[in-house]
């Protein structure tokens, strides 16, 4: 039995940080779901095999090539994807970077590129998208935050970004509720990604042993996948969750032991 929505619910999708890990996960399961989805990365060629992938599997996908911090890239990306896949009116905030380090060895660089790409880019993205969901009456932005945003050592600007992502949230949810527009976030925990492999490269540890370190703090005794974060990114952005709006949903194997 297909899981896809009525036809008359395929809309066309955003997803940023979409050539990999859970931007790419997240643009598989939503084309699963029957959706048209934009693959979008700052990599246009990174983004290519992650949609011709979509496409020999039977859905529809169209990448994207765009730096979500800068204000002229986000506006002509939301014109190409509306040209080729229709007003796009699910938009999945996944766009993310870090730069971790101790608060007196950050550089003001550091912080900005984190500001820059998670909140700036959420914030332009949506804008832009918003004109097409209000319009359309319909909506859905799900914006990824992160476990972090409760406070991690070394990561001062990735965990004050990934707050800023839920205030942003609730925010859009109580301005555009009225037109049919949802907002929510989703805070992953530990996810088994090239990101998080740089981490433990950093911190000089095997990733097995590290992810096995994570695991053991974990009450479900694993550490996320990227298709953990696909589910729950596929029911916000389904016609059945136009009553859940300005949430959090933290996705991280239950809470600290």
């Amino acid at each position: 039995m297909s899981t896809s929505p009525h036809p008359e619910h395929r809309r066309t999708a955003i997803v940023t940080g979409a050539a990999r890990g859970i931007g790419a996960a997240v643009a598989h399961r939503l084309a699963a779901d029957g959706h048209r989805v934009a693959v979008l990365d700052l990599n246009e060629a990174a983004c290519q095999s992650v949609a011709d992938t979509i496409i020999e599997a039977g859905g529809t996908a169209h990448a994207v090539g765009a730096d979500v911090s800068d204000e002229t890239s986000v506006q002509k990306a939301v014109e190409q994807v509306n040209a080729a896949l229709g007003a796009p009116v699910v938009l999945v905030n996944n766009a993310g970077v870090i730069r971790d380090n101790l608060l007196f060895k950050m550089s003001t660089g550091d912080w900005d590129t984190v500001m820059n790409v998670h909140l700036r880019g959420s914030f332009l993205m949506a804008r832009e998208v918003q004109a097409y969901m209000t319009h359309s009456g319909f909506g859905r932005i799900i914006n990824l935050s992160s476990v972090s945003a409760l406070g991690n050592r070394g990561q001062a600007n990735y965990a004050a970004a990934k707050a800023g992502l839920q205030g942003f949230t609730m925010s859009l949810a109580l301005e555009l509720g009225k037109d049919g527009v949802t907002a929510n976030a989703i805070a992953p925990g530990f996810i088994e990604t090239e990101m998080t492999a740089a981490t433990a490269a950093r911190i000089g540890m095997d990733f097995d042993e590290f992810k096995a370190k994570v695991a053991a703090d974990i009450p479900v005794a694993r550490v996320g996948v990227p298709d953990d974060i696909a589910h729950a990114t596929s029911f916000l952005a389904s016609e059945g969750a136009g009553f859940v709006s300005g949430q959090v949903l933290y996705v991280a194997g239950g809470p600290k032991v």
